[in-house]
């Protein structure tokens, strides 16, 4: 059982997301930055997709109330366990009574811990995830609260030590963020890709798990600015009538009829999750081969994890 003591503001239980409920209008939900749950997940010995805490803004402290493993990762944070310093993407053994306390993140905004066995809370359209909107999933489909406890998955066996560090160039990547053009780019001309490529927007205060606004130069339409509703996906840029870019997030309708000139490529939507309000956003425009290399080298980096996990023990 792990029992919160202080929770940061957006404290949920999530996994890697919904799939298959698109259709019904529900949206995939899930860790905003994906490959950090996986790899949090992966250095404890959990399958990727298991679910764990995700967390931004503000400090959190947890209690444990038995021998748990745990990692932590995402946002840079602070962390300290029974009042000692202790670092990120690492395996964690916490005894029974340990406090862990984390900090307001120093660069990023999603962190996340991992725990052996995962989080015991129940699965809904097959996801422990929690949909706010919804309310369903996670602990009652609401934000965990200070007092809450949440039960652990039987834990299995684990090292009771701290391991070595998750080498440097087997975390989450950084660069700009890759678009693949989007079934409207016709609409718009190429400046606004030079716009966005240039860093000359920021993400705005209207920035959350449904979707990020982007502030900069007003975008214009050379086509309609509404168009009938289409299906639409997390890592849709979205151009509405005005001009500011809005891309859907996890949490974000599954149609609209907004023009969509790109999308996010699934292995950066993480990256592109972590930006704060006032962050400046880099997105560079790619093809769809260089899309799918970076959709192979993610899926090496998993594997080469779970390797190095195994050497570790």
């Amino acid at each position: 059982m792990i029992e919160v003591l202080k929770a940061s503001p957006f404290l949920t239980v999530q996994d890697a997301g919904r799939t298959g409920s698109r259709c019904r209008g529900i949206p995939g939900s899930g860790a905003m930055d994906l490959p950090a749950l996986r790899t949090a997940n992966l250095i404890v010995g959990n399958p990727a997709d298991t679910a764990g805490f995700e967390w931004a803004l503000g400090p959190m402290v947890l209690r444990f109330g038995e021998e748990a493993m745990i990692a932590v990762g995402g946002a840079l944070v602070d962390l300290t366990l029974d009042g000692a310093a202790v670092p990120a993407w690492t395996a964690l053994t916490v005894r029974a009574g340990s406090e862990l306390g984390l900090s307001v993140p120093r660069s990023g905004r999603f962190s996340y811990l991992a725990v052996a066995g995962g989080l015991a809370v129940p699965e809904v359209f097959g996801s422990r995830s929690t949909y706010l909107p919804g309310r369903f999933g996670g602990l009652d489909g609401r934000l965990i609260r200070t007092g809450d406890q949440l039960p652990v998955q039987g834990a299995g066996s684990f090292d009771a030590r701290i391991r070595e560090r998750l080498p440097e160039q087997l975390t989450p990547g950084t660069g700009p963020v890759r678009v693949l053009p989007g079934p409207q780019d016709r609409f718009f001309e190429d400046p606004v890709w030079q716009a966005l490529a240039s860093g000359e927007y920021r993400v705005g205060r209207a920035a959350d798990r449904m979707g990020y606004r982007l502030e900069g130069p007003a975008v214009s339409h050379r086509g309609p600015a509404a168009l009938p509703s289409e299906a639409a996906c997390p890592g849709a840029i979205q151009i509405p009538q005005g001009g500011a870019p809005i891309v859907v997030m996890n949490d974000g309708p599954t149609v609209g009829g907004y023009p969509k000139i790109g999308v996010i490529i699934g292995p950066d939507l993480g990256r592109f999750a972590q930006l704060s309000p006032g962050d400046r956003a880099v997105l560079t425009r790619v093809d769809l081969a260089t899309a799918l290399e970076a959709s192979r080298q993610e899926l090496d980096r998993v594997e080469e994890i779970g390797r190095w996990v195994t050497r570790s023990r």
